[in-house]
């Protein structure tokens, strides 16, 4: 057993040995590494560069370095290096920028080497010191550039003894900032640079409790330039433009500008230039923007001969000038330029109008300018570019002036205007443009077309531009001319139409103006040989008319007057000009700007109740009162507490009351507007109190019964005045008949003799009314009841005739009315009596006997034939049957019927 444990132990100390062995080989590969390390540093970078260890040569297969950056004996970095079979046995070298200043602590850097799973030790290299034992307080780093948009570390490096306070940059007070101690006389500050400088430098500020100081940061861009472009102005160097970019803010470090590797000596204006030969084809032409942030570069390929960008011309003069032309002329400042194709253009200007003319030539260095106004200031100047491959326009030249010489005016724009039944010629006055010179006179000059007689002319000093001409001027040609110390202008004529009676009755439409302005258009009128004019004036003032003429091919125009005015109601005409005189084709009125009217508007205004309707109304609205058009009216109803019960609206413009219906008994506000395009407005209001519908009634019976008792007392009066002319024309008199005994008698002995009246025939034929005759028997006799019996005539023996007893005769009453002799109103019917036998005669009330019947005086009745004549006097008798004379033959009634 003991033998078999000394075996085994035999075995495992050979395989240990032969572990060595191999293990040998792994300890030579373990001792490659680096050797002679060399640190240094440059601004806040570390160089670190090795070499590798002879040993290394053994290595097949990669090789890989760790390299460890300790920034006040603390690990800052961590990085590998690694290094391949055929880089073994050269030198290799390692950088890297530490965030903070190397002023502000000490950096090391300490390698180890691993080879498959195998690290060699570290080997550490001597540090970079900071600074220390300082005697003043110190900020770093110091005067260094920064990108806007990086993060930044600031150190703090204070004197021994000296206690830390704050630490900032001016201007990034609400930022962020993050302050740490690295060392016990070490702090560092990291901000992030959100802005650039505003003047040269940030200030970076450190404060101790017995000291402090700061560094100075530049805070910028790098270059931002874009959009080359080349092309050349002499055709013998380059001159390439670029968009700048935006301000770098690094006065420290100005960006450098170069062109195909030479500096440009005009860095910030965007340009550089350079002799170059130039010929035919493309090349490339390159610029680089540099500063210590950054570096850009432009490219641009071209052709310069098909970018020729000409100097402007030089030394322009208008050599000849004329009235209506002048000739300019101009020089090249490049030799090469007068064998190029050129076009020019000429800019003239006048006033505030600017006209361009072209021209065009090879070498072209002249122009000849024509349709200028004469006695006119003009100012010219010139540009010109190549004709073929154009590029762009030169600069303008400088511009020269000069004055055209005068000539005569132009023809006056006249017409004419009709008002109060004058005919008043009118015509603009010449703009300084259109008289060429001062302005004389002018010259009026009429004559009727039917007649061949001496035209008359009048003369009209330079400010007159209206004259009135007489009213027979119907159908006269009137001309107009002008004159300067040129001459005369060309004669301006216009036919005067006829006046018409009616032409105040004209339809007149309506126009909507629009800013200010009429837009009017009008249907083409085949009378219009020589355009249209449309004229205008305000309607109820009296001002001089404005026109516009249209050229035929046109059928609108937009009426535009400085002199509208707001709130005015203006009349427009469309006038077709023909060869004759002008024909009116349409009227229109309208206002160009609609104005709110005021309020009150609505004068005199009135409330009438109807039942439990209200009327209010109010005086016909003038024109001179509108300063907008009514399209209608709208009534508002307010109660006590200023709520609107009801609105009534009305769309007629001419309508004086509007009714409110169905009310309430209560007090309203009755307010009433016009309705406008420009709102409602021009209220008027007025308070009412409705009264019940029984107060309503009494007052109408009241009122009818007092109008009625006026009326009777007043018929009243009038009939009592008039009472004796009244009582003559309803009831006049009736004469009463005289009977005699012998009229009485008849051939019967019951019956009565009828008699016949005829009329009377006399130099003024009157026929009074008959009256009608009623018998009664009583015992065979016929009495009369004391009633006056009437005759207009004398009845002839039958005067004092005893009675006999009679019955009544029959009675005609003709259609016919009989007139009277006395003036009387007459009956329209008369008696006839059918026997025409009886003649009656008159007799004098002294020659009645008691017994006979009384006789009373009355009118006459005349009688042409048949035995009766007239007599003096008329009268009346009574046939009485009393009591006492009871043996009386007959008692007669007469009865009197009168018809009107």
């Amino acid at each position: 057993m003991v033998a078999w444990l000394l075996l085994v132990s035999l075995a495992i100390c050979t395989q240990d040995a032969n572990g060595q062995e191999n293990g040998s080989f792994s300890s030579g590969v373990l001792h490659c590494g680096p050797q002679n390390l060399t640190l240094t540093s440059s601004d806040q970078m570390i160089l670190l560069t090795w070499e590798d260890d002879p040993s290394c040569s053994a290595v097949h297969d990669v090789l890989i370095y760790e390299l460890e950056v300790l920034i006040a004996d603390k690990q800052a970095h961590y990085e590998e290096v690694t290094v391949t079979p055929d880089q073994i046995g050269s030198t290799h070298s390692w950088n890297w920028t530490s965030h903070l200043a190397l002023e502000c602590a000490s950096h090391s850097v300490r390698l180890s080497s691993r080879y498959k799973n195998h690290t060699s030790p570290w080997k550490q290299e001597q540090s970079l010191p900071g600074i220390e034992n300082l005697k003043d307080l110190e900020v770093f780093p110091r005067d260094k550039l920064f990108k806007v948009g990086s993060n930044v570390t600031f150190c703090c490096v204070l004197p021994v003894g000296q206690l830390f306070s704050k630490m900032y940059l001016t201007g990034y007070e609400g930022g962020y900032m993050n302050t740490t101690q690295i060392s016990n006389q070490t702090y560092a500050l990291t901000v992030h640079l959100n802005r650039a400088s505003k003047e040269s430098c940030t200030d970076v500020k450190c404060q101790a409790h017995k000291a402090d100081n700061g560094a100075c940061a530049y805070i910028g861009y790098p270059p931002g330039d874009e959009a080359l472009w080349c092309e050349t102005r002499d055709l013998e160097s380059v001159e390439c433009h670029w968009t700048v970019g935006r301000m770098t803010h690094l006065s420290k470090s100005p960006t450098v500008y170069r062109l195909l590797g030479s500096q440009c000596a005009n860095e910030f204006t965007g340009k550089c230039s350079q002799k170059v030969q130039v010929d035919v084809g493309e090349k490339n032409w390159t610029l680089t923007a540099e500063n210590q942030l950054g570096k850009v570069e432009l490219q641009d390929s071209a052709d310069l001969t098909k970018r020729v960008h000409m100097f402007a011309p030089t030394g322009v003069t208008a050599s000849t000038v004329n009235a209506r032309n002048v000739s300019l002329n101009w020089k090249w400042t490049v030799q090469q330029y007068n064998n190029l194709n050129i076009t020019c253009q000429v800019n003239i200007s006048h006033g505030e109008t600017n006209t361009i003319s072209e021209n065009f030539g090879v070498g072209l260095n002249f122009a000849v300018l024509n349709d200028l106004i004469p006695n006119w200031t003009y100012n010219v100047k010139v540009r010109c570019g190549t004709t073929q491959h154009f590029w762009k326009w030169s600069d303008w030249s400088p511009s020269v002036n000069f004055h055209t010489r005068g000539d005569v005016p132009d023809a006056l724009d006249v017409w004419m205007q009709m008002k109060d039944n004058q005919i008043i010629i009118i015509w603009k006055m010449p703009l300084a443009n259109q008289s060429h010179g001062n302005i004389i006179d002018y010259e009026v000059t009429w004559a009727r077309t039917t007649e061949r007689e001496q035209p008359t002319v009048i003369s009209l000093g330079p400010n007159n531009h209206s004259h009135i001409l007489s009213q027979d001027c119907i159908s006269c040609i009137v001309t107009v001319t002008a004159r300067n110390t040129y001459g005369s202008s060309s004669p301006s004529a216009i036919t005067i139409p006829s006046l018409t009676p009616d032409r105040t009755r004209e339809n007149t439409s309506w126009i909507n103006g629009s800013k200010g302005s009429f837009d009017l258009s009008w249907s083409a009128s085949p009378a219009a040989s020589c355009g249209y004019i449309v004229d205008w004036r305000p309607t109820l003032e009296r001002c001089s008319v404005e026109w516009l003429k249209v050229p035929p091919s046109e059928t609108n125009a937009r009426i535009f007057s400085k002199n509208f005015r707001e709130g005015v109601r203006y009349s427009l005409s469309v006038h077709a000009c023909t060869q004759g005189a002008p024909v009116l084709l349409e009227r229109l009125e309208g206002y160009a700007s609609e104005k709110r009217i005021e309020d009150g508007l609505f004068k005199s205004l009135k409330w009438k109740q109807r039942f439990s309707d209200v009327e209010v109304s109010w005086d016909p609205i003038s024109l001179r009162e509108q300063t907008a058009l009514i399209r209608g009216y709208v009534l508002y109803c307010l109660d006590d507490n200023g709520n609107i019960v009801i609105n009534v609206s009305k769309d007629n413009p001419e309508a004086t009351s509007l009714t409110a219906r169905n009310l309430q008994i209560s007090s309203y506000t009755f307010t009433v507007k016009a309705q406008t395009a420009v709102g409602e407005c021009g209220t008027a209001s007025i308070t009412a109190t409705l009264n019940s519908l029984t107060d309503n009634l009494i007052e109408a019976v009241i009122i009818s019964l007092v109008v009625v008792f006026c009326l009777l007392s007043f018929i009243t009066m009038l009939c009592y005045r008039h009472w004796t002319c009244i009582k003559q024309k309803v009831y006049p008199p009736i004469p009463k008949p005289v009977l005699t005994d012998k009229w009485l008698t008849s051939p019967g002995e019951h019956s009565c003799r009828p008699f016949r009246v005829d009329q009377c025939h006399h130099s003024e034929v009157d026929i009074m009314d008959v009256p009608e005759l009623h018998c009664n028997t009583v015992n065979g006799y016929v009495s009369q009841e004391n009633m006056p019996f009437v005759f207009a005539q004398t009845l002839k023996d039958y005067y004092n005739q005893p009675l006999k007893k009679c019955t009544p005769p029959p009675l005609t009453l003709p259609t016919t009315a009989i007139p009277s002799q006395s003036g009387l109103p007459t009956s329209p019917f008369r008696i006839v009596f059918p026997n025409p036998s009886y003649n009656l005669i008159m007799q004098t009330g002294d020659q009645q006997s008691n017994s006979g019947p009384k006789f009373q005086e009355g009118t006459p009745l005349e009688r042409s034939s048949g035995g009766y004549q007239p007599q003096s006097n008329t009268e009346t008798f009574t046939i009485n049957r009393t009591e006492q004379d009871p043996e009386s033959p007959m008692s007669c009634i007469s009865t009197y019927i009168l018809l009107p």
